[in-house]
């Protein structure tokens, strides 16, 4: 029987790269995102390897996404598989001189956002006794490190949802994991640097990064396991790191 997967963020990085390689492993596609363009993009790029249908809209409003799901065609209404994959991070200032408004936006997507994807999926999950929830996460949601303050405390927030959602869920066939990246080379920075190019690219150098495809990859690894299985916990990181603040950064270039 065909799945279907619904993708948060998945216009770009770690969300895009897991539309492609379900895609490629014929798993029907709601893909969701704020960039209507991206999406279109995306959509008739997989068209040719399964269905696929987009929805856009900003994951802070509890409105619009519940509009959003309730337009969905018929044929891809019943969700088998949830990739909470929207998230984002604003900033690295310390706490005494951090932005009302990163704090809130980081709380709104990574935490709130999650919780209403999840709340409006999961009831018809549970009534048709099987399912699955991947929640991505981050390093920084197993470790602090200075600076990331609010932003660990989201993804600190994702590791807690997850292990409780696999609690309450236990013998409903509802699956839960979570993906916790370490350093992955995707816009991400982009956003934290307030679109600032050059700083976002700096993070990256001197060490080989993880690549959004290599998570997507572990994700794909997550939900083709058999039924009785359950990958609960994944920490993926690149070579060249061991925590959230220690790297081998060989160069300076």
């Amino acid at each position: 029987m065909k799945r279907t997967a619904l993708i948060s963020g998945a216009s770009s990085g770690i969300g895009r790269e897991t539309a492609r390689i379900f895609a490629r492993n014929g798993i029907r596609l709601v893909l969701c995102a704020r960039r209507a363009d991206r999406l279109q993009a995306l959509q008739e790029e997989l068209s040719e390897l399964t269905d696929v249908c987009t929805l856009d809209f900003d994951i802070r409003d509890r409105e619009a996404m519940t509009e959003a799901l309730q337009s969905r065609p018929a044929a891809f209404q019943e969700i088998d598989i949830l990739i909470n994959n929207a998230g984002n991070a604003h900033g690295l200032d310390l706490i005494h001189e951090g932005r009302i408004e990163d704090w809130e936006a980081m709380i709104d997507i990574n935490i709130k956002g999650l919780l209403y994807l999840s709340r409006a999926l999961l009831p018809a999950m549970v009534e048709r006794g099987r399912g699955q929830v991947v929640n991505i996460g981050s390093i920084a949601g197993k470790e602090a490190y200075p600076r990331g303050n609010v932003y660990v405390a989201t993804k600190f927030a994702v590791d807690g949802l997850t292990r409780a959602m696999r609690q309450d869920l236990l013998g409903t066939g509802v699956r839960v994991s979570a993906v916790h990246p370490g350093l992955v080379h995707t816009e991400f920075s982009e956003v934290r640097f307030k679109g600032d190019h050059e700083k976002a690219e700096a993070v990256y150098q001197g060490y080989r990064p993880l690549e959004a495809v290599d998570v997507a990859d572990s994700i794909w690894y997550i939900v083709s396991r058999p039924g009785h299985v359950n990958v609960a916990d994944l920490l993926i990181l690149p070579a060249d790191q061991a925590s959230a603040t220690l790297v081998d950064k060989k160069t300076d270039t």
